[in-house]
């Protein structure tokens, strides 16, 4: 059985002890052994981390203290490139979900993800394969039908959030209630809601508004 070097770098103790002890189990029950080499809390000490052992695998929180996550992995690929990146994260933005996988990382889990369902992705990371979670994608793909608005829809999401009724928009921009209620309609399709409360709050998590 193999053995993999890893680095763990999260700025949260809870969070490297919740993988220190999966590691330990998986390979106390000889599935994959690991070897922690390190651990790091910020992405300053993450790079520096990587760049001494030039890990295997590198298990790394993307929002950390002193460097952004872009920075992270793109210093990492420099001085390690084969160590396998495995990033797990809170974020929940679509274009910030996005960029995370264009720069290439092996793995992408959502923090709500169980740590079983990443550790069984770890094997066929280790081999080569890519991994981003289902719920990770699907906000990749509401982001990206968001990019289609069209400029009318984004000028009424606007007026809704800001509280407007249909009556009150259709009197600011000179057209029907029933087409106000129309260009809704295509709105909540698009960013797959279906009330006007979800509309807002899609709204304005994804920055498609400002907040108002």
């Amino acid at each position: 059985m193999k053995t993999f070097t890893v680095v763990i770098a999260d700025d949260h103790e809870i969070i490297r002890d919740a993988i220190q002890s999966k590691m330990s189990m998986h390979s106390d029950m000889g599935q994959t052994d690991f070897e922690l080499l390190a651990c790091a809390e910020n992405g300053i000490d993450a790079i520096a981390t990587v760049k001494a052992h030039k890990p295997d695998l590198l298990f790394l929180d993307i929002s950390m203290p002193l460097a952004n996550g872009s920075e992270i992995i793109h210093d990492i690929r420099r001085w390690s490139p084969d160590t396998k990146v495995v990033v797990f994260t809170g974020v929940s933005a679509p274009g910030l979900i996005a960029s995370i996988v264009e720069t290439g990382v092996d793995g992408l889990f959502s923090k709500s993800t169980s740590l079983n369902d990443m550790f069984q992705q770890i094997p066929t990371i280790m081999q080569g394969g890519r991994y981003v979670a289902p719920e990770l994608v699907e906000i990749i793909d509401q982001g990206q039908k968001a990019l289609t608005l069209t400029g009318r829809e984004r000028q009424i999401l606007n007026m809704v959030v800001a509280g407007k009724t249909n009556k009150d928009i259709a009197s600011e921009l000179n057209i029907s209630p029933k087409t106000v209620d129309k260009h809704r309609t295509s709105l909540m399709q698009k960013l797959d809601v279906h009330s006007v409360a979800k509309l807002m709050v899609r709204a304005l998590q994804d920055g498609l508004v400002e907040p108002v």
